[in-house]
């Protein structure tokens, strides 16, 4: 296979031509000619050094149309070149289209759900339908998401997305490395619902889709994403009303006594360890506006989590005062707010984050490993995409390097995690 970089005006930066492909020694010469290239600038595979684990996946759309809609699909297949699993896959049918919000509109390289028509085992995670393409384009460690979603592993949260790493092909042009992730959604791998339960999210009106059906709490704007209902159905009105009898227990004078009060309604331990790994990570969004995931299955409590959405999370924002690694973020939730006034739900959240501080040196590791694992790749995709030493929204500082991007991921989760422990101590 080889590499062959494309005039900077070209519509591509990067076309790779299968090894197997036999082409004449004049039309290679020919291709080469018109393309204005010196012979400095073939790269051969060899000279690419990924990790071999790090896979490549090809997504090919119907005459190679662009991907242009959030909201339509556009069928094609999707193949994988082999995986440290023996996961490989060939010309399997799909459809994709973009998704995403800020990270849809805000930036050049752009993230995908790909819809297979079978439940498909990707890159050895559980076999599924539907899969999500992270481009994490304004995070130039390429880990944030990651790195979340490995302290979620360590929590008590029931249910945390896998995730890998691939090479992306699009048409085949490259198109940069992507952390491809399962989909938060019901499933028996994923967050397991039963038959009767519900997935929500707190949301904002201008991100709905026309056919999603929402309710206003006394705090928040409550998506139903799970399952489909319509208003006013029995359904509809169950959670509904689940959700004002907590908020209800929250406001009461008796919001703390363990049988009428808010632990009534919610466990507790999913709220906490969802909580914490929020706060740690001062995620932005995690505050009031959006991705704040809960689940609840009738007559049992409602859960916190999954965890999502942490590419403006560990200071990568630069319009609020979660760019920086001191202060409290998401205790000024309105839900937390009152749960931080029960001097129970206090002493259990310093319980649980001694454990986190436990694995500090653990999460830190994860990050020098993910470095060094991405390191000739994500130079493969600053190749194709330029974004080292140039500012994507919302960057706090411009870096002119990777070293330097992972550098200041884990000086700032050092002196948040300090802050913290003092922080948390005198509550």
């Amino acid at each position: 296979m080889y590499l062959i970089k494309t005039p900077k005006n070209s519509f591509s930066h990067f076309l790779w031509l299968k090894k197997r492909t036999l082409i004449p020694i004049s039309v290679l010469f020919l291709f080469l000619l018109f393309s204005c290239q010196n012979e400095e600038e073939l790269i051969h595979e060899e000279n690419v050094k990924v990790s071999p684990e790090i896979t490549n996946t090809y997504l090919t759309t119907e005459n190679n149309n662009l991907i242009e809609s959030k909201e339509d699909y556009l069928t094609g297949s999707i193949s994988i070149e082999g995986t440290h699993r023996n996961n490989a896959l060939a010309n399997s049918p799909m459809k994709i289209r973009g998704r995403g919000n800020s990270t849809w509109w805000a930036h050049e390289k752009k993230p995908y759900q790909v819809n297979l028509v079978e439940k498909t085992s990707l890159y050895g995670m559980p076999k599924d339908k539907r899969w999500v393409f992270l481009a994490e384009h304004s995070d130039k460690t390429l880990m944030r998401n990651k790195i979340a979603f490995e302290m979620g592993y360590i929590s008590n949260l029931d249910w945390t997305p896998q995730s890998v790493y691939s090479q992306v092909f699009m048409n085949n042009v490259y198109n940069g490395l992507y952390h491809i992730s399962q989909k938060v959604e019901k499933g028996n791998h994923r967050v397991v619902l039963g038959e009767t339960g519900y997935l929500l999210e707190i949301d904002q009106l201008d991100r709905l889709d026309p056919e999603d059906v929402f309710f206003n709490s006394r705090y928040f704007l409550i998506n139903i994403k799970e399952p489909k209902v319509s208003y006013h159905s029995a359904e509809y009105v169950y959670i509904k009303n689940l959700i004002a009898d907590f908020e209800n227990a929250l406001r009461s004078s008796q919001f703390s006594d363990p049988t009428v009060g808010y632990a009534k309604y919610i466990d507790v331990a999913s709220f906490i360890d969802w909580y914490l790994i929020n706060e740690i990570s001062k995620n932005q969004d995690a505050k009031k506006y959006s991705s704040i995931f809960l689940n609840v299955i009738p007559d049992q409590k409602i859960k916190m989590g999954p965890l999502w959405d942490f590419d403006l999370a560990f200071g990568n924002v630069n319009y609020s005062d979660a760019e920086h690694p001191t202060g409290f973020w998401v205790k000024n939730n309105a839900w937390y707010t009152k749960l931080f006034k029960d001097p129970y739900f206090v002493d259990q959240v310093k319980t649980r984050f001694a454990y986190f501080r436990e694995h500090q040196n653990e999460i830190l590791e994860k990050i020098d490993t993910y470095a060094l694992y991405l390191d000739s790749a994500q130079q493969e995709n600053n190749t194709r995409w330029n974004v080292m030493g140039n500012w994507q929204w919302p960057n706090p500082v411009v870096l002119n390097s990777y070293t330097e991007s992972v550098a200041r991921l884990k000086s700032w989760y050092i002196e948040r995690m300090n802050w913290l422990e003092i922080a948390f101590a005198n509550l």
